[in-house]
C-alpha cells in the first residue's frame, strides 16, 4: 500500500493460514471498510477432505486445490502474500514474516491448522506417509504405482504387495475404502503377474471400534463394509514400530508392508510454541467462547490450531463457522461493540466407504436454522435427534456436501467428473486410474557404456 493509497487508511486485517478458517474469515470481510491480507505459505487452499481420492488415483491434484490470488477477482480488499509467519509481536501488533518484512495489523486471525501426528511411534515419520497435504497425497500414490510395477518383475505371482492404514478415524476408514476401490476398478486384471488381488489391504485401530464419534449402527454398518471389501481389519492393537518394510504391533507381530500409510492424530505445527501465545497441553491456541485469543485482544484463532472453552471436534464446519463468526466480531469491534460467544451449528459428518456406500449423521430436522424458528418443533424431542444415514443415501449426501464444499466452479465440475467415473454405474470396472509418476525404465550407465563401445575386429 503507498501513502497515496486512501486504502492504507483502513483497519487491517491480517489472516494467518488460507485453510477452512482462513478463508471464510477473508470472504466475510468481503465487503468490510478493512484491509485484508491473507499469509500462506502454499499458493493454494487444498481441500483436504478429497486429498485421499487423489492419494490413490481418483481424482487430479489440480481437483483439489484452488489458486489463492483467484479470490481477488470478486474481493478487492484483499492481498495474498505467499510467506510464512515467523513471530508474532502482540505489544507491537504487528508480525515478522520469512523474508524479514513485518506487517502491522489492526486484527490478527491465527488458522494455519495443524500437521500430522506421530505419538512419538519410532519410525513412523520416517517409513510411513502422511495424508494431509496435496504433496503427500502425491508421494502416496506415486509410492503405489512404483511399488506394484516393483511387483511385477519380482518372479513370484504370489507376493502381491502389503498396504497397511493406520488409524480407523474417518481419513483412515476412507483410504481404506478408496484402495479398495481402486484395486477393484479392475486393478486385478491388469496385472495378471500378480495372483488374486493386485495389493492387499490392512486396516490398524488402536481402540476396538472404527469411527468413533458415530453412533454404533454406523460403524457396524463400516465395519462390515469393509470386510466385504476384503480390508482386513486389525482392532485393539497398537503400533510399536513402523519399518521400511513393515509395521510391529504392540503384541509383537509383525505385518508386512510395502506401503505403509499413516493416517491418525494431528498437532500444531512446532513455530506455534514461539509465538507467545498461550497455549494448552497439546500446544493448541487457548481462546475464549468469543474465539479471541485469551488475554490478546483483536487476536483470534479458529479450527485446529484453537481450542475453545466449547470443546469444538476438529472438523471442517467448526473452522469454517469459526472463520465466519471471527470477521462478524472484527466488525462488532470496529463499531465499538463488544464482542459475541461463538455458537457452533452441528451440520453432521459424512464418510465413504466405496462405492454406494458411505455413513453419515446429520441434525434432527428441528435443528435446521430455518425451521429452528418455529417454536412448537424445538419441544419435539423426536425432532431434535440426529438422522443417521447409511448406504446409498449417505453416499449421495456425501457426494453433494463434498462437491457443493469445493471453491470454485472448475473445482466442482472436475471433481464431479473424478467421482462419477471412480463410481459411476457402467465404467466403474475399468481401469481408469489417474497413474502415479513410475520411474521410467532406462538402462544403467555400465549398459550405455557396453553399447557405445566399439565392437571388436572379427577373427
Amino acid at each position: 500500500m503507498t501513502a497515496a493509497d486512501p486504502s492504507a487508511a483502513l483497519p487491517h486485517v491480517v489472516i494467518v493460514g488460507a485453510g477452512f478458517a482462513g478463508i471464510s474469515a477473508a470472504r466475510a470481510l468481503r465487503k468490510a471498510p478493512v484491509r485484508v491480507s491473507l499469509i500462506d505459505r502454499r499458493v493454494y487452499n487444498t481441500f483436504q477432505p478429497l486429498l485421499y481420492q487423489v492419494a490413490t488415483g481418483g481424482l487430479n491434484p489440480g481437483d483439489v486445490t484452488h489458486f489463492l490470488r483467484s479470490l481477488r477477482v470478486r474481493q478487492r480488499n484483499l492481498d495474498v502474500i505467499h510467506e510464512h509467519l515467523m513471530e508474532i509481536d502482540s505489544t507491537a501488533r504487528s508480525v515478522r514474516i520469512l523474508d524479514g518484512q513485518t506487517l502491522d495489523y489492526d486484527y490478527l486471525i491465527l488458522a494455519n491448522g495443524v500437521t500430522t501426528a506421530y505419538h512419538g511411534t519410532p519410525g513412523a515419520k520416517e517409513n510411513s506417509f502422511a495424508v494431509y497435504s496435496r504433496s503427500q497425497a502425491i508421494a502416496i500414490r506415486d509410492a503405489l504405482f512404483t511399488r506394484l510395477e516393483r511387483a511385477t518383475q519380482q518372479g513370484d505371482r504370489r507376493r502381491g504387495l502389503d498396504v497397511v492404514v493406520i488409524g480407523g478415524g474417518a481419513t483412515g476408514v476412507e483410504m481404506a475404502g478408496a484402495l479398495a476401490e481402486l484395486r477393484d476398478q479392475g486393478l486385478e486384471p491388469a496385472y495378471p503377474e500378480l495372483e488374486g488381488n493386485a495389493f492387499r489391504i490392512t486396516l490398524l485401530q488402536r481402540g476396538d471400534e472404527i469411527l468413533k464419534p458415530f453412533a454404533p449402527r454406523l460403524r457396524r454398518y463400516a465395519l462390515a463394509e469393509l470386510r466385504r471389501r476384503d480390508v482386513d481389519l486389525r482392532l485393539g492393537t497398537g503400533v510399536a514400530e513402523v519399518r521400511p518394510d513393515g509395521v510391529v504391533l504392540a503384541d509383537g507381530t509383525v505385518l508386512a508392508s510395502e506401503l505403509t500409510i499413516w493416517a491418525t492424530g494431528v498437532a500444531p505445527h512446532e513455530e506455534v510454541r514461539h509465538w507467545d501465545l498461550p497455549l494448552d497441553a497439546g500446544d493448541r491456541i487457548r481462546v475464549g467462547a468469543d474465539l479471541q485469543v485469551e488475554g490478546l485482544l483483536g487476536i483470534f484463532a479458529a479450527g485446529d490450531i484453537a481450542v475453545a472453552p466449547q470443546d469444538l471436534p476438529q472438523l471442517a464446519q467448526p473452522a469454517i463457522q469459526g472463520g465466519a463468526h471471527i470477521a462478524r466480531q472484527i466488525r462488532r469491534l470496529m463499531a465499538g461493540k463488544t464482542t459475541e460467544p461463538f455458537e457452533y451449528r452441528d451440520r453432521g459428518q459424512l464418510a465413504i466407504i466405496g462405492r454406494h456406500a458411505a455413513v453419515g449423521e446429520l441434525p434432527g430436522i428441528a435443528n435446521v436454522p430455518v425451521l429452528r424458528r418455529i417454536p412448537p418443533l424445538g419441544r419435539i424431542s423426536l425432532l431434535q435427534r440426529p438422522i443417521a444415514l447409511a448406504g446409498f443415501t449417505a453416499w449421495v449426501a456425501w457426494l453433494f456436501v463434498h462437491i457443493t464444499s469445493l471453491l470454485g466452479p472448475r473445482n466442482k465440475l472436475t471433481v464431479m467428473v473424478g467421482l462419477l467415473v471412480r463410481y459411476g454405474m457402467r465404467i466403474y470396472r475399468t481401469p481408469v486410474p489417474i497413474v502415479g509418476d513410475v520411474p521410467a525404465i532406462r538402462p544403467s550407465k555400465a549398459e550405455r557404456v557396453r553399447r557405445a563401445a566399439p565392437a571388436e575386429p572379427a577373427g
